[in-house]
Order: structure tokens, then C-alpha cells, then sequence
């Protein structure tokens, strides 16, 4: 099945983000690929919170979604579109949001990012989400064209466990849309994303932010579709770009058959016996 992998470089204005997508879907049908993926924060990124907020609203009130599903529906195609920030009216706070919209234009599954981007690097960079935002309940997965896709979004790659439990689900594929500062995506990113398809046994789409960003910030790029066998099938390096990659799902058996550690998985209950 063909899919479309939208590397971005996304800046502070949604409604050019926006216009920018719907053009890639828009291009994407009409290469005949069945689902769209998208980076990220996808719709703004802006380190700048205060001139951020002016943008932020709750999903219900965002009229980029509302077209991005409209769109979806136009080009009979499901769309993932990477991550949004959400208002929470209740509280004030955000919510970093997967959104996945059906090929009617109806979304399916929301996920919230559950690990939160709080360092400093050695770089002089430093970030703290939990400022602003808050983290996610819990896993989501979604039956999809490609099969059940589990749920995931950039920091939460390095957190084995969120992708053990999709494991134990049975998932057929992992998304992971992202925007890896340059010195994490050159020392782990594919490290990690193939690390994550050999143990889910599962195909990962990782759409990725790339380039240097209006608000100043520079990402690493390098969007993946690697299948379950941890071979690479696409690698977009560091171009704004559209990229295609065919996934053939009889891999997924293929794979398993030759190797059944799902079968073989042993749960871990006891606490660690140190000696």
C-alpha cells in the first residue's frame, strides 16, 4: 500500500502550515497513495509561547483541522496529521495532539503525547514542556488502511515501554511524527525507530520536522518508513519534501514467522533481583 510522508518545516503562521498540507494531500491522492502523514506540530511551531498562545485554540474551535478534514474526505484519503497543540478550556493548559481523519473526513483516534520534552542539552538548549503542557492518559491505536497503527509522538520514542505495550496489541504499524533537535536525530533517531520496528515487529512511519524554523530553531529531518524486519524503505534526509514508500503488509507474517517473539514474550512481573 502507498502512503505519503510529508517532511516539513513548519513556521509560526498555522494557516500557511495548513495550505502547505492540504497541498500535499492534494498531491499525495493524485500519486495514489491511501494515507498522509504529517511531522510534528505540524500546523505551528513557535518557541515564542506568548505570541504561540494567540494561535492556540481548543480542537472544536480549530478551523485548519476542520479544512485538513474536509480535504480528507475531497480526496478520499485518511490523514495523520502529525501533532497540533490543543487548548484545554477546563485549565488552560495544552495538549501536544495526534489527530487521524478517515477517508469521509471523520477523525478516528486523538492521541496526547505522554512523555513531556523536559532538558537541558549540551548544546546550551533547553526545554520544558511540562511549562505548558500537559501529558497524554494513555496508549491509543487505531484500525487504519494499513492495519492497527499505535500511537506516539517524538520523546515518547525513547520510552520502551509505551511501544512494548503496542507490541503486546498486536499493532501492525507505529507512527512517531516528530521534531528531534539536530544533536538527538544525529546521535539516536535511527538508532531508536528501527530498534522500535524490530521489536514491535511492526512497520514505523516517523514524519519529521526539518530544517531551520522561523522561530530560530533547527530540526534534524531525516523522515523513515522502516519495515518490521528493520530495514529502511525511506530515509527523506534533510529536504522539505514529499516522500512515497510502498508497504507490503504480507511482510508483517513474514517477519513473525521467521521470528515469533511475541509468541516467545514472557511477562515481567517480579522486580529486578540485584545481587
Amino acid at each position: 500500500m502507498r502512503i505519503a510522508v510529508h517532511q516539513m518545516c513548519s513556521g509560526t503562521a498555522p494557516s500557511r502550515n495548513v495550505e502547505n498540507m492540504a497541498a500535499a494531500i492534494y498531491q499525495s491522492s493524485e500519486t495514489g497513495a491511501k494515507m498522509y502523514f504529517a511531522p510534528e506540530m505540524s500546523f505551528m511551531l513557535d518557541k515564542d509561547r506568548n505570541r504561540a498562545a494567540e494561535s492556540i485554540v481548543s480542537e472544536s474551535g480549530n478551523e485548519g483541522l476542520k479544512y485538513l478534514a474536509d480535504v480528507a474526505g475531497k480526496c478520499r484519503m485518511w490523514v495523520h496529521i502529525g501533532s497540533m497543540p490543543v487548548l484545554d478550556q477546563s485549565n488552560g493548559k495544552y495538549a501536544n495532539r495526534s489527530i487521524i481523519i478517515d477517508a469521509n473526513g471523520q477523525i478516528r483516534a486523538r492521541y496526547d503525547k505522554m512523555h513531556l520534552f523536559d532538558v537541558d542539552l549540551s548544546t546550551g538548549e533547553s526545554w520544558r514542556e511540562s511549562s505548558t503542557y500537559l501529558p497524554g492518559a494513555g496508549p491509543v491505536a487505531v484500525q487504519c488502511p494499513l492495519g492497527l497503527m499505535g500511537l506516539s509522538i517524538c520523546y515518547d520514542l525513547r520510552f520502551p515501554d509505551l511501544y512494548s505495550a503496542y507490541a503486546k496489541s498486536g499493532v501492525d504499524v507505529l507512527a512517531v511524527p516528530a521534531a528531534f533537535t539536530v544533536p538527538t536525530g544525529q546521535a539516536h533517531w535511527h538508532a531508536l525507530l528501527r530498534a522500535r520496528a524490530i521489536e514491535a515487529q511492526a512497520f514505523v512511519i516517523a514524519a519529521a520536522q526539518s530544517g531551520t524554523h522561523e522561530d530560530g530553531r533547527q530540526t534534524f529531518g531525516h523522515s523513515l518508513v522502516i519495515d518490521p524486519w528493520g530495514e529502511v524503505l525511506l530515509d527523506m534526509n534533510e529536504m522539505e519534501s514529499i516522500g512515497y514508500a510502498n508497504l507490503e503488509l504480507n511482510r508483517l507474517a513474514e517477519v513473525r514467522s521467521q521470528i515469533p517473539a511475541q509468541h516467545n514474550r514472557r511477562e515481567i512481573t517480579m522486580p529486578v533481583k540485584i545481587c
